[in-house]
């Protein structure tokens, strides 16, 4: 009847000294026999497991306690002696206390048993040693491994081979990897690329497209005018016939528009995104991020300048970040060539004579008014309105001057 699970010649020499001394520790002075394996062992000729008589009820409590260090010691050895196994995805979503709890549910508590049902745990899911998951689907696959454990803690209290559990288990596993979302591809040339982040069993870490931050130009741009519609017509050079270059040239005439696009070719995430746009003027070609100022009234992922002046000639670096971790970096260099358009030349003509034209208040004939002199010199000017007016004047002061003698007098009299 062949074994399940037996240990080479070494390895069952190494566990041979370990059981004498552990039965010379709890005062058992029989000599160790046959590897006890009934739980690993096939079915006999009537369908039974061979079993071998259960250990002294007063030692069961020493051969507990003893076991769980000795388990430890053995699992740190083993991972000394394989640590590739320890980098696949079992050691990721499943703790160390739940492999040796499960093992110990299939073959006891003691500590060589242990061993090898946890290498044979580990060689199991040897084939996801190399697996690649999408990041975001790390808790549907710590939820299957979960399940998997409860499943195997079953298959343990019923008494089930722990060889053919553990390959079960793992098939499973890799059926539910399977269905789980793949992970997107890689986008050249640039950008950090969240969405492709992707978690790896190898070492239990996740890792992203290595992609530099700044986009590539792709090859040189230029404005042929401006079409009806205002927006920017822009001649790209085929893929191939020149180099992509790390600042995307832009060339507009004097007064047409001039727009740049932020955008890159990879997926962004749909929240928290966010753009902000800077500018070396003076004509600068550079991305020396020293040369740039912010220029904060350019928001989003469109940044329009109309009309183009040659002021505006120089570098601009739009930035997309994440919440406030950059994503990717994009420079445009802006050429203003040649003379103003005829429509704005006579505009600016029209607008100077504007600003220089002053109104001219009309000459008014005003009609002729004398004075005091003139019309006592010249009785005849006087109109009939001025004689009555002057009447009216006279009566006044002659009834003034009454009164004031009529309240003398009457002052006056009134002392005597």
């Amino acid at each position: 009847m062949g074994v399940q699970g037996q240990p080479t010649a070494q390895g069952q020499s190494e566990l041979f000294v370990q059981e004498s001394r552990a039965s010379l520790a709890v005062g058992d002075n029989q000599m160790a026999g046959p590897l006890d394996l009934r739980e690993e062992a096939g079915p006999g000729p009537l369908g039974l497991k061979e079993e071998s008589p259960a250990p002294p009820a007063e030692l069961e409590s020493s051969s507990m306690a003893l076991g769980l260090v000795r388990a430890g010691a053995c699992l740190l050895l083993g991972l000394l002696v394989c640590p590739a196994c320890t980098r696949a995805c079992l050691m990721c979503f499943v703790t160390d206390k739940e492999r040796i709890r499960i093992c110990q549910m299939f073959v006891g508590m003691k500590a060589w048993k242990t061993k090898v049902c946890d290498e044979k745990f580990q060689l199991a899911f040897k084939d996801l040693l190399k697996t690649e998951i999408n990041y975001d689907e790390r808790n549907n696959l710590h939820d299957s491994f979960t399940q998997m454990v409860h499943s195997l803690q079953e298959t343990a209290v019923a008494k089930g081979f722990y060889t053919k559990a553990f390959s079960k288990a793992a098939e499973e596993m890799k059926k539910a990897i399977l269905q789980l979302k793949k992970v997107p591809a890689c986008v050249p040339p640039c950008g950090v690329q969240e969405l492709t982040r992707r978690f790896i069993c190898d070492g239990c870490y996740s890792l992203i497209c290595k992609l530099p931050l700044n986009c590539p130009g792709e090859g040189r741009a230029g404005v042929l005018g401006s079409p009806p519609h205002g927006g920017l017509r822009v001649r790209v050079s085929p893929a191939g016939e020149t180099p992509l270059s790390p600042v995307k040239d832009v060339t507009v005439n004097r007064g047409d528009q001039a727009m740049f696009s932020c955008v890159v070719d990879f997926q962004l995430p749909k929240e928290d995104i966010s753009y902000s746009w800077k500018f070396a003027k003076g004509g600068v070609r550079t991305q020396d991020m020293s040369y740039f100022r912010d220029l904060p009234r350019a928001r989003g992922s469109v940044a329009r300048i109309r009309p183009a002046k040659p002021v505006h000639a120089g570098t601009y670096s739009c930035v997309i970040r994440h919440d406030v971790r950059p994503v990717a970096r994009l420079y445009f260099f802006l050429n203003v060539t040649g003379p103003p358009p005829r429509a704005e030349t006579e505009l600016q003509v029209t607008f100077r004579e504007v600003v220089r034209w002053s109104r001219k208040e009309p000459e008014v004939v005003e009609p002729w008014k004398p004075g005091l002199g003139e019309l006592l010199t010249n009785p005849w000017a006087l109109t009939w309105e001025d004689l009555c007016l002057l009447a009216a004047l006279v009566a006044v002061m002659v009834a003034s001057l009454t009164v004031l003698v009529w309240m003398f007098c009457r002052w006056y009299f009134s002392g005597i």
